[in-house]
C-alpha cells in the first residue's frame, strides 16, 4: 500500500465521518417529526414545514459555502459547517415552541447544505481519477451508517427518553469538527491554485452558464432538484406515511429500520458499477429502479408488498445519491468547482423545500398515498431522462 492510498483512506474516513454525523441529523428529523405531531399535536402542514425550512437552510448554506469553498479552501469550509449544524442541533433540544425549532432547524440545514457539496469535492481533488467515482460512492456511504445510527437511536431513545436526548447525542460531531482542524489536508488542486489570482463571484457565476458549462450546469440543476424534491418529499414522511398506513409508531420506526439497512447494499452496488460501467449508468439505472419503487410503495396493501418496495426504494435510491455526488464536481475545473457543485445543490434544495410541504398539503387534502408516491415517480423519471440525454460521461477523466 502507497502513501497516496493511505492518504486517500484517510481522508475518506475523515470526510465520511463527517457525512454520517449530517445523515445522523437528518435521519432523525423524520422520527423526531414523528415524535412532535403527538407532543405538539402538529398539523401535517406543521410537520411539512419542518422537513422544508431544514432545506431552505440547505440551499442557503450550499449556495454560501459552495462559493466560500473556492476562496478559502474546502478544509476550512469542512469545519465551519460540521460546527454550525453540531451546535444548532445540541440547541434545539432545549426548544420548547415550534417557531425556535424552525430557526434552529434553519441554521443546522446551512451547515448541512454546505458540507455535502464540500466534502465531495474535496475528496474529488484528493484522489486519483480511476478511483474517484468509487472513493465518492463510498463516501456516500456513510450516509447509510448515518441513518442506521438515527434509526437506532430513535427506535430506542426517543420512545423511553424523549426526542431531546436523540438531539443532544447528534450534538457531539462538534467535538469531532474540533479535532479535524488539526490533521486534514486540503485539496491539493486547490493549494495548486489558491495563491494564484482568483475570479470574483460574478465571474464563476457567468462561467457556469457559459458556452463552455452552461449544458452542464442545467442539466445538473434538473437532476439535483428532481432528485431532492423526491428524497425528501418521501423519506422525511416515511415513519408518518407507516402510520397512516395503520402501523403503530413503534412498527412504523422498526420498519423503517429494516428499509434502512438496504441502503448500505445500495451505495456498494453502486460504487463497484461507477467504474466499471460509468457515471451516467449508474446514474439512470438507479433512478429508474426509485421510480418504479416508488411507486409500489404508495400502492402496496400488504405488508409484504410494502416492506419489499421499501427495502428496493432505499437500495436505489441511495445508490443514485452516491453517483450524483461522484458525477457532480466533475463538470468543472477547480476554480469554479466549490461554486459550481455548491448552487446545483442549492437549487436542488429548493425541491427539498417543496417536497415535504406538498406532502403535507396533499395529505390535508385527503389524497391518498398512492397519489402522492406517483408524483415523485414522475420526477425521478424526469431526472434520468435529463442525464441520459443531456449528461456527458466522466468516468476517468483528469480534473483540472
Amino acid at each position: 500500500m502507497n502513501k497516496k492510498e493511505i492518504s486517500g483512506r484517510k481522508l475518506l474516513g475523515i470526510a465520511g465521518m463527517g457525512w454520517m454525523f449530517d445523515a445522523m441529523d437528518v435521519g432523525m428529523l423524520s422520527f423526531i417529526i414523528a415524535a412532535l405531531k403527538v407532543e405538539w399535536n402538529l398539523t401535517p402542514g406543521q410537520m411539512g414545514w419542518i422537513g422544508s425550512i431544514n432545506s431552505i437552510g440547505m440551499a442557503v448554506g450550499a449556495l454560501l459555502f459552495g462559493v466560500m469553498a473556492d476562496r478559502i479552501g474546502r478544509k476550512n469550509v469542512f469545519i465551519i459547517t460540521l460546527l454550525l449544524f453540531s451546535i444548532g442541533s445540541g440547541a434545539s433540544a432545549f426548544t420548547s415552541t415550534l417557531t425556535v425549532f424552525l430557526i434552529f432547524r434553519f441554521l443546522i440545514g446551512m451547515g448541512l447544505g454546505g458540507e455535502l457539496p464540500v466534502a465531495s469535492t474535496l475528496v474529488s481533488e484528493s484522489v486519483p481519477p480511476e478511483k474517484r467515482g468509487r472513493i465518492v460512492v463510498l463516501l456516500e456511504s456513510f450516509w447509510a451508517g448515518g441513518w442506521l445510527i438515527a434509526a437506532l437511536i430513535s427506535y430506542f431513545v426517543i420512545p423511553k427518553f424523549g426526542w431531546q436526548t436523540a438531539l443532544i447525542i447528534s450534538a457531539i460531531p462538534a467535538l469531532y469538527a474540533l479535532y479535524l482542524r488539526m490533521g486534514l489536508p486540503d485539496s491539493p488542486r486547490f493549494s495548486a491554485i489558491k495563491d494564484k489570482e482568483k475570479i470574483s463571484v460574478f465571474q464563476s457565476l457567468a462561467k457556469l452558464w457559459s458556452k463552455e458549462y452552461g449544458r452542464q450546469t442545467g442539466m445538473l440543476w434538473v437532476l439535483w432538484f428532481c432528485v431532492v424534491f423526491s428524497y425528501y418529499g418521501m423519506f422525511l414522511w416515511l415513519p408518518s406515511v407507516m402510520v397512516m398506513k395503520g402501523f403503530s409508531l413503534i412498527k412504523s420506526f422498526e420498519y423503517v429500520l429494516i428499509m434502512t439497512l438496504a441502503q448500505l447494499p445500495g451505495y456498494f452496488t453502486a460504487a463497484w458499477f461507477i467504474e466499471k460501467f460509468g457515471r451516467k449508468f449508474v446514474l439512470v439505472v438507479y433512478l429508474i429502479g426509485t421510480a418504479a419503487s416508488a411507486y409500489f410503495f404508495g400502492t402496496a396493501e400488504s405488508t409484504a408488498l410494502l416492506m419489499t418496495s421499501g427495502i428496493l426504494l432505499s437500495f436505489f435510491n441511495l445508490g443514485a445519491w452516491g453517483g450524483l455526488y461522484a458525477y457532480t464536481p466533475e463538470q468543472y475545473p477547480t476554480i469554479i468547482r466549490g461554486t459550481g457543485a455548491g448552487m446545483a445543490a442549492s437549487f436542488g434544495r429548493i425541491g427539498g423545500v417543496l417536497g415535504p410541504l406538498l406532502v403535507g398539503y396533499l395529505v390535508a387534502q385527503k389524497m391518498s398515498i398512492q397519489s402522492i408516491f406517483t408524483i415523485f415517480c414522475i420526477s425521478i423519471i424526469i431526472g434520468a431522462l435529463t442525464v441520459l440525454f443531456f449528461g456527458k460521461e466522466t468516468k476517468s477523466k483528469e480534473l483540472v
